[in-house]
């Protein structure tokens, strides 16, 4: 096993953050050494020494989907206009649209995740586990299991690529940096979806069927 001493010294050795150096000692069973090379084999020590840098280029890039039913907006930004025109970061941007048009997440990363909205999930959480008949000295588990799911849900960094299951968006920015040579991050998106928020019309299906019948 591991201590928060031993967190705190990887993201000191690193300058990764404290979520994934506890990850990387996790899925190292506490191995220092080795939980350096998980981090560098994801590219997040590359990503985090380039943290720093001042990233003003970049691009903003569009996917529509669905014969216009579903549309993405995403700026993603580097350090150079030369990266921002280069085929590779263009075809980053356009997968990161594809993954928001599809995926539909509501903010770029957990810290954006208003306090309201954590603390409704969380009681949702909680009653879930009780309405479950779960102990309440494992309630907090239980619950602090549930809202990690739902960052991977709704925070893009965390969503699982669409392209590649086996990773995340965060893991696809890092190796992305470590490949391109710059600092590179998703700034903001938006996402439109037809008719998203206005009222329907139901139709009746027998009416449906039965107009169908007299054409």
């Amino acid at each position: 096993m591991f201590t928060s001493q031993d967190v705190a010294r990887l993201r000191q050795a690193t300058g990764v953050g404290m979520m994934d150096c506890k990850k990387a000692l996790t899925e190292t069973d506490g191995d220092f050494d080795k939980a350096v090379v998980y981090l560098r084999e994801k590219g997040m020590a590359a990503a985090a020494k380039k943290a720093d840098r001042i990233a003003a280029e970049g691009a903003v890039m569009s996917y529509i989907h669905g014969g216009g039913k579903i549309g993405a907006l995403v700026e993603i930004n580097c350090e150079t206009d030369f990266v921002a025109r280069a085929d590779k970061f263009q075809t980053l941007c356009k997968d990161i649209a594809m993954q928001i048009a599809a995926s539909n997440p509501k903010y770029v990363r957990r810290e954006e995740v208003p306090e309201d909205v954590l603390k409704q999930e969380r009681e949702i959480a909680l009653n879930q586990a009780i309405n479950e008949g779960k102990k309440p000295e494992f309630a907090d588990k239980i619950v602090n299991g549930r809202i990690e799911k739902f960052y991977k849900e709704v925070c893009l960094m965390e969503q699982e690529y669409i392209k590649d299951p086996s990773k995340d968006v965060t893991q696809v920015i890092n190796e992305a940096i470590l490949e391109i040579g710059e600092k590179i991050t998703i700034r903001r998106f938006v996402r439109y979806e037809m008719g998203e928020g206005l009222e329907k019309r139901q139709d009746n299906l027998a009416e449906e069927v039965a107009k169908m019948m007299n054409k």
